[in-house]
């Protein structure tokens, strides 16, 4: 590389435009399009006075618009339609208690209902059906909060009737006559018991159990709708989950889709029949397969007309008219109308248009080998100007950011990331790691997490840091570590374990002890704690609460030596806010210094986007304090958020003084 080159390259970098964080992380134009099932309606998430709101407007007509709800505090993040095209329902909860409550919109008279009256109590959809479409099976915990009873709920009269009370099941499934035909039951090895329901008894004996290894890739996944079919996402037996169609009356398994390389993620089912009739498998990129050949021909026509992802978020029932979302990655996603009879696309809408222009960058998609000889699926995106031949690797080394998920049993994927997005465009390499645990990638990969968190998991991401700067992506002192929940603990962990790894951490509601997050967990997340102790460690036996403390970043806070940066919701219900509050107290103890956000009305996360902007503000001069990234001013977002700056003012660039403006 020549001196040229890379001086160049760093130009570019800083001439890019900073794109506002308003942009990135503020609400969308629109979002979460659906068509009514008799496709006359078209529904969408909007803001209204600044909110996010359910807004309608005839399918011919989006000028009609107006909105059906009045969310004025929390946005509303997920709502649907019910089946017979009368109501619009959609659940919420308070300041991120995560007790969500259904409610419902009915579109003639505009009238606002809640439909599961309680308090202090968390609404689940057990099933919905087309042969009853102004009805649905709900389970809510208003009895027992470790417990999800069962009810049957009249949309026309808002009555609730209890179907079945809950004696220990984790979940129920349903057919399309609104029968319980499926009980599952953790068993003590941290798998799942599966009990047949014949005319409303649960019988005595298991049919079929799972063990902790395929506990969390195999479960049942619905009926055809004539109920004679049953399908399933199964790893038993297998690896990688299969998508598996079983005859109900014969119990002879048919496989429809597998992949060696990735576990079954997603399927399109006959909106009347509910026989699937396509499946996606995401290994590195999602790719989808038809096995209905009209379904297929619809699929490969979007593919000739539609640049990067795409996919298919709503249908009519009777399937002749599509939402099709769009995700180019370097360019705004956008979302259609897709006529299937006309052969037409036409424009719904960009979901973020003030991105139209931005120097919006490629993702890379990485194989990433362990020390110990596993593949890690993982995504790079590099600073605007960085990479002049479009090889994946900066002309010169930038600092970077390891964004780590949560879960830990979840993933990350390919596609369009405001995060991602976020800090390449403040002058980042941002690297993201599918680490052992992650899940996606077949039961063995899941397994391989056991006990091993702040073990071998964060060794695959200390494996990850190496290999980037082994490329010449990043050089070894410049390489902060950052994430949500367990990403947040994998912060703690990375500052407290390998002291001298990382140049600085963000830990956003990250448990400290695991312990006590152990012991705090959600009541309705009860009947899962064996899985969680054979997966995590068990608190009681003498082994396990030793490798628990062991494995708790909170004791061994007097080894943080780098800057540490904490986000927490007050209202969290899975990590509660003691988990941040122990590690800063131990850290002023021993007069370390740590800057601490903490939200009045968040809870898992930052769900106001106010709230979300004006952490990222604090980020962003956090990080720009460490690494000498790029950074917009912090201004008033902070002041017009509900942060409460806990401690540390001091040790983010500006922070002091927005402030005191």
């Amino acid at each position: 590389m020549t001196t040229t080159q890379t001086t160049t390259s760093a130009a570019t970098a800083e001439a890019a435009p900073l794109i506002p964080r308003e942009v990135l992380f503020g609400n969308p134009t629109r979002s979460s399009g659906k068509l009514s099932p008799d496709g006359k309606w078209l529904s969408w998430l909007a803001p209204k006075d600044g909110v996010m709101n359910v807004w309608l407007a005839p399918a011919d007509d989006l000028d009609a618009a107006k909105t059906m709800t009045d969310a004025t505090d929390r946005p509303i993040r997920q709502y649907f339609w019910s089946g017979d095209s009368k109501n619009l329902l959609y659940v919420q909860d308070k300041g991120g208690d995560e007790n969500f409550l259904l409610y419902g919109v009915d579109i003639a008279s505009g009238e606002e209902r809640t439909l599961t009256p309680f308090e202090n109590t968390r609404a689940q959809v057990v099933g919905t059906s087309n042969a009853y479409p102004n009805k649905m099976l709900v389970g809510v915990n208003n009895r027992d909060p470790r417990l999800h009873d069962v009810h049957m709920l009249d949309l026309d009269t808002g009555a609730l009737e209890l179907v079945m009370q809950n004696e220990g099941f984790a979940g129920y499934l349903a057919d399309d006559l609104l029968k319980l035909r499926m009980a599952l039951k953790p068993n003590a090895a941290g798998g799942m018991d599966f009990y047949k329901i014949n005319d409303g008894e649960i019988e005595g004996e298991a049919f079929a159990s799972t063990a902790l290894e395929d506990s969390l890739t195999t479960q049942p996944a619905g009926f055809t709708n004539d109920g004679k079919t049953m399908y399933w996402i199964d790893s038993r037996g297998r690896n990688t989950a299969a998508l598996i169609a079983e005859d109900v009356a014969t119990g002879e398994k048919t496989i429809i889709a597998e992949s060696d390389k990735a576990d079954v993620g997603g399927a399109m089912s006959d909106p009347m029949t509910g026989e699937v009739e396509a499946t996606s498998i995401t290994y590195l990129k999602t790719e989808w397969t038809a096995t209905d050949p009209d379904v297929k021909a619809s699929l490969d026509w979007l593919d000739t007309r539609l640049d990067g992802d795409f996919g298919v978020s709503s249908r009519t029932k009777a399937d002749d008219k599509w939402v099709v979302w769009n995700d180019p990655v370097t360019t705004p996603g956008k979302v259609y109308l897709y006529d299937r009879k006309a052969q037409t696309l036409t424009d719904f809408y960009m979901t973020r248009p003030d991105l139209e222009g931005a120097p919006l960058q490629a993702m890379h998609t990485l194989e990433i080998t362990s020390r110990d000889g596993l593949t890690l699926p993982s995504y790079l995106t590099l600073p605007p100007g960085s990479d002049s031949d479009g090889d994946g690797v900066p002309d010169a080394a930038v600092p970077m950011v390891l964004l780590v998920h949560g879960g830990p049993w979840a993933r990350d994927g390919y596609g369009y990331n405001s995060y991602h997005q976020w800090l390449a465009n403040r002058g980042y390499a941002v690297m993201s790691v599918n680490f052992r645990g992650s899940t996606g990638f077949g039961k063995d990969f899941i397994s391989a997490g056991d006990l091993e968190w702040g073990k071998k998991m964060h060794d695959d991401l200390i494996d990850a840091v190496n290999y980037a700067v082994e490329k010449g992506v990043t050089s070894d002192d410049k390489v902060a570590i950052m994430g949500g929940s367990y990403g947040g603990y994998a912060t703690l962990a990375g500052l407290t374990f390998t002291p001298d790894e990382f140049a600085c951490g963000v830990d956003i509601v990250g448990p400290s002890n695991l312990e006590t997050l152990l012991a705090t967990i959600p009541p309705y997340w009860e009947p899962m704690i064996a899985q969680f102790h054979e997966r995590m460690g068990n608190p009681n036996t003498p082994e396990g609460l030793a490798m628990l403390k062991e494995r708790s970043p909170l004791y061994s806070a007097d080894k943080i030596v780098k800057p540490l940066l904490i986000g927490q919701g007050a209202n969290d219900p899975r990590v509660n806010q003691d988990e941040s509050d122990q590690i800063v107290e131990a850290m002023k103890a021993k007069g370390i210094p740590v800057t601490y956000v903490l939200y009045p009305d968040e809870g898992h996360g930052f769900a106001k986007p106010a709230n979300n902007i004006a952490f990222n503000a604090v980020t962003e001069n956090f990080l720009a304090t460490c690494l000498g990234g790029r950074a917009e001013p912090i201004g008033d977002t902070v002041k017009n958020s509900t942060a409460e700056i806990v401690e540390g003012a001091d040790f983010v660039q500006g922070l002091e003084e927005a402030l005191a403006e």
